[in-house]
């Protein structure tokens, strides 16, 4: 890789000044919700993963402080202090406008996942405060922000120098905004997810993380010098594996693709995409060049052993990832994604450059190792198999449904057919499905009754989930179809409802239903809930009704104790055991009304995380998922 040495202010471009990020967060961050304020992290450790990528920089600390803010610091370069063209401090433009950086220029950075160059002010805009320290040319370079605008006076427009160093490096501490921000105390299991994700992608860098918000600090240190070869061996820790981790690496029109997959004996695909350090939770280009040339390969080779006859129709695309688990990491110079958050990539030339990469490596692997790819295609023959039978069972299941009404009739469809103002209320028993129904606004509201708990489809056979009649009514009632892993017909254009809210009690039980309802849509319509479709409703769980004053819901223990905090006088309290005890006019105005309920909707931030929650949350073990429960408790909060 060829280095830049002179990284100094004329590497810094810039294209446009910092607008409107205050009052548009989400347009730059996904959210304001955890995810977003997490968010805020992640957009300056990749900042410092460039500098990695660059061949500048070895260490990454993040620190969680005590505070609640965030330190990020690494030993890289530094961020240019020197005089722009600009007028100013090259750092005080990096951190007040929009589209200021070196990842503009690539002789700076060949390939970078802060490439639109907003990440460091979006930081600082949507922070309380924003300090930094900047370790170059032997001295230490101090700025200090507010809410975006820096309070620190320049000198002939360069910063103040606070002393002398011999090290190099860039040193952030930053405290998110709490009126941006629904939440401000970061999630650190998602954090270090992340880290650990970076860590397994670039062998060489060493990440620390230290939460020291606890009594006792949490140190741990992230350094995987195997790559994504132990990313995929961790995936698949404590599943049946069919073959030791392939992994492969090549280049093609400048984009560096490296790629590593295993089968295990479950039915199952597990594939995620990254592009410049980015984990892409929607895919992409990258993604379906490889699954396209996979596929051609497995059915090249199954006509040639012999497996698939002439009449055999090729195995479909999922067939051939049944059992699988794969990471795929490109390096691209100029990346596009959709949005700022960078779910999704979107140059063509990413899927020729995986294509022919992959296409020629992995030919070269099989044609070495016989046993090993007789082993994969077993897999597909297996999903084959399955897929057909499953394919007849569907028709005869699904294909008869007409479009208001389930098999058993439980569905009370709304008057509306405009899918984008239509709502869908999944209710556990008949007499708070029977009170939904009188509550709710025909209009655009549907109500669907499901009878107790639904399959838990993480332990059930694919026969046993689609023969479940609460599970067919569901997937009658949306309209989309099923994605079983084996065939996809699922199709998210197809979706009855803008929005799918789960209705259970405020009990113990009713989060085990919606667990298992989640469960369901994770693993077999994840598109629901990737694209912002599936609600969870907030019944209140008691209802304060003082001598004098207003009533007011409740809607959990916390808000209850501040109820008794600030509440002066007597007052009746009426705990409600079930939305069955709700009168329609009650249900009404808590759960149903727009303009007055709580919702909150369901969001994956991490799909290796939440993979692996799920497997131990619904598995068979039970002392993980007691230890889970302990260790999680505190942080059931109520999103407002």
């Amino acid at each position: 890789m060829t280095k830049k040495s002179t990284y100094d202010a004329d590497s810094i471009s810039v294209l446009e000044g910092l607008e409107a990020v205050r009052k548009r967060p989400g347009m730059y961050i996904g959210s304001v919700s955890r995810k977003g304020l997490n968010h805020l992290i992640y957009e300056i450790v990749d900042n410092s993963v460039d500098e990695h990528l660059a061949g500048f920089c070895s260490q990454i600390c993040v620190f969680l402080e005590r505070d609640g803010s965030c330190t990020v610091s690494d030993n890289g370069r530094g961020i240019p202090v020197d005089l722009h063209a600009k007028g100013v401090s090259a750092e005080r433009l990096v951190f007040t406008t929009l589209h200021a950086g070196g990842k503009f220029d690539d002789s700076v950075y060949k390939t970078s996942g802060g490439l639109h160059g907003v990440g460091s002010s979006v930081v600082n805009a949507l922070s309380t405060y924003l300090d930094i320290e900047v370790s170059r040319d032997g001295y230490i370079h101090h700025d200090h922000y507010e809410r975006g605008v820096p309070t620190i006076e320049l000198e002939n427009g360069l910063l103040p120098v606070t002393g002398r160093t011999k090290e190099t490096g860039t040193k952030i501490n930053f405290l998110p905004d709490p009126e941006i921000f629904e939440k401000t105390r970061f999630q650190a299991e998602e954090v270090k997810s992340r880290l650990h994700e970076t860590a397994y992608l670039n062998p060489e860098l060493t990440i620390i993380f230290e939460d020291r918000r606890g009594d006792e600090i949490e140190h741990v240190e992230f350094h995987e010098e195997n790559g994504i070869v132990g990313f995929v061996e961790d995936l698949n820790k404590k599943k049946e594996k069919i073959h030791d981790v392939i992994y492969f690496k090549g280049e093609s029109e400048g984009i560096v693709v490296e790629g590593a997959f295993q089968y295990v004996n479950e039915f199952h695909e597990n594939v995620l995409g990254f592009c410049n350090n980015i984990y892409n939770a929607e895919g992409g280009t990258h993604l379906t060049g490889f699954k396209t040339v996979f596929t051609t390969v497995i059915n090249n080779y199954a006509r040639e052993l012999g497996i698939l006859k002439e009449k055999d129709a090729n195995f479909t695309g999922a067939d051939v990832r049944n059992g699988m688990t794969a990471v795929i990491s490109i390096k691209h110079p100029a990346p596009r994604f959709e949005g700022q958050t960078k779910t999704k990539l979107d140059n063509q030339d990413a899927s020729r450059a995986v294509s022919k990469v992959a296409g020629e490596e992995i030919v070269r692997y099989f044609d070495r190792n016989l046993e090993t790819l007789k082993g994969v295609i077993g897999c597909a023959e297996k999903a084959a198999k399955i897929r057909k039978t499953e394919e007849r069972a569907k028709t005869n299941l699904l294909s008869k449904q007409k479009y208001s009404f389930d098999s058993n009739g439980k569905l009370a469809n709304c008057e509306s057919r405009d899918a984008s103002k239509c709502e869908i209320f999944i209710v556990e028993g008949d007499s708070a499905g029977g009170s939904a129904k009188t509550a709710r606004d025909r209009n655009f509201q549907a109500i669907l009754p499901i009878r107790g708990k639904i399959l838990n489809v993480e332990k059930a056979s694919i026969d046993k989930v689609l023969a479940n009649a609460e599970i067919k009514a569901m997937i009658n009632a949306f309209g989309c179809g099923f994605s079983e892993g084996y065939g996809n017909d699922f199709d998210i254009t197809k979706l009855r409802y803008d929005k799918i809210v789960i209705m259970a009690d405020a009990d113990v039980d009713g989060a085990h239903i919606s667990t298992l309802l989640l469960t369901l849509f994770y693993r077999f319509m994840p598109e629901l809930i990737y694209e912002g479709h599936v609600y969870i409703a907030m019944p209140p769980l008691y209802k304060a009704m003082p001598a004098r004053g207003q009533e007011e819901y409740l809607y959990d223990d916390k808000a209850l104790e501040r109820y008794r905090k600030k509440h002066k006088g007597s007052f009746t309290l009426q705990r409600y055991k079930g939305l069955g005890e709700m009168d329609p006019e009650q249900l009404w105005e808590t759960t149903l009304n727009p303009e007055t309920r709580i919702l909150k909707r369901v969001e994956i931030e991490d799909a290796r995380m939440a993979s692996g929650v799920t497997e131990m949350l619904m598995g068979t073990e039970v002392p993980p998922r007691r230890a889970f429960i302990y260790e999680h408790a505190c942080d059931a909060e109520l999103d407002v």
